[in-house]
């Protein structure tokens, strides 16, 4: 944490994008580089974390700064190709893929929650994905994940350092492309994401404020990543995935 050190917070428009401005003084990156955004909503989504922030500022709790802050400096110097292949690799460990035998309770709990979003990827995407209690997980088709791969591949790279991160949130491609193409909630999401922990939950209890605080960190992580892919996604490419739907 480090102490508020400005009054004012407002956006202004330059050469590279909206950018930042702290009273008098223009964000940068932690590269030093020139905070802008590519999106006058995300600015303001931006400006507001940032306007939010009351005797200290918080980093930990701007997790759209973070993320524009990782779209600027990209500091693992991925590509494009990159960033769609780490998505798309969560096929082979997809939370809502590995199933248990045991105990029934769980298994069937799994099965009701789990077989439906499954089933929409299957059907929105033409795909086959399926699911496995083996160790080893599902066998993904070769052409599952080039059909993934080629969706993805429409967005640009801002938006895709979101779907990273939502994935990463989650554990799950299926998941966060159903959060995505708005078909499932954030609240949904997370506590699909968490099905066997709430399920151990239920039956055991839970530690006093720690599971209430972990989900609600989670939901701000997950939710602020979703904002970021609909703010830095081209209005075309939105207004078009949404006519498709």
């Amino acid at each position: 944490e480090r102490k508020r050190f400005y009054q004012n917070v407002s956006i202004s428009q330059g050469e590279g994008g909206f950018e930042i401005n702290l009273d008098h003084r223009k964000l940068k990156t932690p590269q030093a580089k020139l905070f802008a955004v590519p999106s006058e909503a995300l600015a303001i989504a931006v400006a507001t974390e940032w306007d939010s922030q009351r005797d200290t500022i918080k980093f930990y709790t701007m997790h759209l700064t973070t993320l524009c802050n990782t779209a600027l400096d990209n500091p693992t110097q991925r590509n494009k190709t990159q960033l769609i292949r780490s998505a798309v690799k969560f096929l082979e460990t997809d939370t809502v893929c590995y199933r248990v035998e045991e105990p029934p309770a769980l298994a069937e709990l799994q099965k009701n929650e789990w077989d439906p979003i499954v089933a929409w990827a299957e059907e929105r995407y033409k795909v086959a994905i399926g699911s496995s209690t083996s160790f080893l997980g599902p066998n993904i088709p070769a052409s599952t994940k080039e059909t993934f791969v080629s969706h993805l591949a429409s967005y640009n790279m801002w938006a895709l350092q979101g779907i990273e991160y939502v994935v990463t949130q989650l554990k799950s491609l299926i998941l966060s492309m159903g959060l995505i193409d708005r078909h499932i909630t954030v609240e949904r999401a997370v506590l699909l994401s968490r099905l066997e922990e709430e399920y151990q939950i239920q039956r055991w209890g839970n530690v006093e404020w720690a599971h209430d605080y972990d989900q609600c960190e989670l939901r701000a992580r997950v939710a602020a990543g979703t904002l970021f892919v609909h703010l830095c996604s081209e209005s075309s490419t939105v207004k078009h995935k949404l006519l498709q739907d």
